[in-house]
């Protein structure tokens, strides 16, 4: 009796299989449409304002940090999508093996970690563009591009989006990757 019953806690129905990748497509739609509403919100996001006479720029290009954000995002979402066609494959086919969510569980984590750490940069930035840094004499830019400084931080908070779904991604492909397939 106790076999019977440890078969069943290793090789779940088909129905939690069905379950797991409808999941699976869902968070990959949503990680691939803030990704990619990140990098557009990033990449229009310019403003020029004129103070003392003087005129401002201000565009993503101008920070390195900024570019690698964008750049970031639109890699993730470019490879996110990939990663949704071979979802589909496997829900199509009904190909459940652990190895296909083992390589799951390994884009996911890159995709995770590439847009986290683009999205780090871009916040320590934007901080400092909007508070600014009186230990280093920078002031804050803010007050004076609003709407640019509005554009980066819903951009900032559509990645941060895209970083939770990644990784509850992983999680659940790590999950699936350890189960015992009889």
């Amino acid at each position: 009796m106790e076999s019977m019953e440890a078969k069943l806690r290793q090789n779940p129905p088909r129905k939690t299989h069905k379950l797991v990748l409808c999941a699976q497509i869902c968070l990959r739609i949503v990680a691939i449409s803030t990704a990619f509403a990140a990098t557009w919100t990033i990449v229009n996001a310019k403003e020029t304002v004129v103070v003392f006479g003087l005129q401002f720029d201000a565009r993503y290009t101008y920070s390195s940090a900024f570019k690698f954000f964008a750049f970031a995002n639109a890699i993730a979402c470019g490879f996110t999508s990939l990663s949704l066609m071979f979802v589909l494959l496997i829900f199509r086919h009904g190909r459940f093996t652990p190895s296909s969510f083992f390589f799951l569980f390994l884009h996911d984590l890159f995709m995770m970690s590439l847009i986290l750490s683009g999205v780090a940069a871009g916040t320590a930035i934007g901080f400092v563009g909007r508070y600014g840094n009186s230990h280093a004499g920078w002031s804050e830019i803010c007050d004076r591009l609003k709407k640019y400084c509005d554009k980066v931080t819903t951009s900032m908070v559509l990645s941060y989006l895209s970083v939770i779904c990644l990784v509850v991604l992983t999680v659940i492909s790590a999950g699936k990757s350890r189960q015992i397939m009889v």
